[in-house]
């Protein structure tokens, strides 16, 4: 028994029917959810550029101020003066659940290679920070804020002019706060670069 060609041609023309109806849906179901993908990642990265540019501009004016006051204690001390020590107050907001979120809320699949490279360099640079700022805000709370009414004897040898030995480490406490403040900076700065140039190649 022969198929007429008519019962072939339509047997044909409803077998393409259905790949391009399946195809179709499958192509207008990826086109969606690319461009859900792509709302996502630039919300994402907006989000991180503007938290990243209020840091940086913060940053900026914490560092100068670390700076001038590491200077200055290293210049009072190098003339042979005694400048008193004062407590380490540094805080932070930095919550490291807040980069985890975002990685699995999609982060990780959506930003590019070099933009995660550049995330994790901050948070290594603030992970490394911190530890040295709670170490030295350790010997502050142990050491110099239980002897602030202290005469300044107690802190420095009369006869050298030099810090005791407990607290000789006051200084480099100073300047590695400010180094914090200027590594942190240069790789927020870094990743900042990295998400305009993501958000806009």
């Amino acid at each position: 028994m022969t198929v007429p060609y008519s019962k072939i041609g339509r047997w044909v023309a409803e077998l393409l029917l259905v790949f391009v109806g399946v195809y179709g849906a499958f192509w207008l179901n990826s086109y969606q959810q690319h461009q859900q993908d792509a709302k996502r990642r630039d919300q994402i990265l907006a989000s991180l550029e503007q938290q990243l540019r209020e840091s940086i501009e913060s940053g900026k004016i914490a560092g100068a101020k670390e700076d001038r006051q590491a200077a200055e204690f290293r210049r009072a001390l190098d003339a042979g003066e005694t400048p008193p020590l004062h407590p380490f107050t540094f805080t932070t907001d930095y919550n490291p659940g807040d980069i985890a979120t975002l990685l699995q809320s999609g982060g990780i699949e959506l930003l590019g290679v070099k933009t995660l490279m550049a995330l994790r360099g901050v948070e290594s640079v603030i992970r490394w920070g911190l530890s040295r700022m709670a170490d030295y805000k350790q010997f502050s709370n142990e050491l110099i804020v239980p002897n602030l009414d202290q005469d300044i004897s107690f802190f420095y040898d009369p006869a050298t002019k030099k810090l005791r030995k407990r607290f000789e480490m006051y200084p480099e406490a100073l300047q590695a706060t400010a180094n914090f403040a200027h590594d942190l900076e240069r790789t927020q700065t870094e990743l900042l670069k990295r998400i305009q140039v993501e958000r806009h190649p």
